[in-house]
């Protein structure tokens, strides 16, 4: 479980495809970590397989490739860390799983006054679940909907912090991102489809 605050933005040291799947090495100034932990890179969680000095390699396996946009990185990208959550650590964002719910598309970035305006063009499961001040995770990061111009477009707000604590404010016009909606969300459509069903 995590909280979507990000506490590290680490870089790609290598990206390696294998019959069995994919591995990423990543730097990082996390001095502790431990063969075995869970980490989410931007957003999805992962499994720390081997440990280097300043670094560290997760393998991504094919289900997991299919639903994120890993396969696209390569040597020097930049990604957003966090490390799961501890019991009795302060909530600072919202419960965020690690889970990749699908893939966004930026679709517009301008800015307003002091803060930047991202439109997301988001997969249906996750439009069907986003309301303005809701919740959702964008490639690791707790953020709340700012509106939502359309039916499959969704707006976040990136404040001065979040630009410069994380890889957001490298966001163009086309990029894609993972995406996690609100789990509360989530569990209440699945309930009232269920129920629907009977």
């Amino acid at each position: 479980m995590f909280t979507g605050i990000i506490t590290s933005v680490g870089t790609v040291l290598r990206a390696t495809t294998s019959p069995a799947g994919f591995e990423l090495s990543i730097q990082c100034d996390y001095p502790d970590l431990q063969l075995g932990e869970s980490i989410a890179v931007d957003g999805a969680c992962l499994t720390v397989q081997a440990l280097a000095p300043a670094a560290f390699t997760v393998h991504i396996i094919r289900t997991s490739l299919e639903r994120t946009r890993f396969g696209e990185y390569g040597l020097g990208r930049r990604v957003n860390l966090e490390r799961a959550l501890l019991v009795g650590d302060r909530l600072g964002g919202h419960l965020v799983q690690g889970h990749v719910d699908g893939v966004g598309t930026v679709s517009s970035v301008r800015q307003h006054d002091d803060a930047r305006l991202l439109d997301l063009t988001v997969p249906p499961d996750v439009a069907a679940v986003s309301i303005p001040l809701g919740s959702i995770t964008v490639d690791g990061v707790s953020l709340t909907v700012n509106a939502k111009p359309r039916t499959s477009v969704i707006q976040i707000s990136l404040i001065p912090f979040t630009l410069q604590h994380t890889n957001l404010g490298e966001r163009q016009v086309g990029d894609r991102v993972h995406l996690e909606a609100d789990t509360i969300g989530k569990y209440l459509r699945a309930f009232l489809e269920e129920k629907r069903e009977k």
